[in-house]
């Protein structure tokens, strides 16, 4: 147990947190998709990620398991994604390690969604109580192919032409 935070505040908020990573990094994907920057909902996605995977951390547990694994690893993918993004802003491979990392990090927080879903609604429980049962594998299966899919048709995608300055003429529509 790192400082058991297990409040009902504290899982509203986390799972909270969760859910603006989530809708925001799927803005994110689709403004890759379309070469698109999108910097407002790029922000978001990465602080709300980097807030759910560090708020993870403070529920209760006996050992370090599984769901820290995947913190840790979502962490240091929005890591290697704020260093691509922000301090290499896009150059050169800069820009596919930002789409992969960005993308490893939504996938992560999809994941672990998928299986709290398995584990909290009835229904779904019912179908894998275990999360062992071909029900949960076959969906964190077909999941994890459209994001290898989505992220590869980023890679290719995601050429988004650099901020202009403020001010500055575009020659292109000067008609020169």
């Amino acid at each position: 147990m790192i400082l058991g935070l297990s409040t009902p505040i504290f899982t509203l908020v986390h799972v909270v947190l969760s859910l603006v990573g989530i809708f925001s990094g799927l803005f994110v994907l689709v403004g890759m998709l379309a070469a698109k920057r999108r910097p407002g909902w790029t922000l978001l996605f990465l602080a709300a990620a980097i807030a759910t995977s560090v708020s993870g951390f403070f529920f209760p547990s006996g050992n370090f398991g599984p769901a820290h694994i995947v913190g840790v690893l979502s962490l240091v993918a929005l890591v290697v994604a704020l260093v691509a993004r922000y301090v290499s802003r896009l150059a050169g491979a800069a820009r596919w390690i930002y789409v992969m990392a960005a993308l490893i990090a939504l996938y992560l927080d999809v994941f672990v969604a998928i299986a709290q879903a398995f584990q909290k609604l009835a229904f779904l429980q019912a179908l894998a109580p275990t999360q062992s049962e071909p029900p949960f594998l076959y969906t964190q299966l077909a999941v994890l192919a459209i994001f290898v899919v989505l992220g590869i048709a980023a890679m290719v995608r995601f050429r988004p032409a650099p901020p202009q300055p403020s001010g500055a003429m575009d020659i292109r529509r000067a008609g020169a």
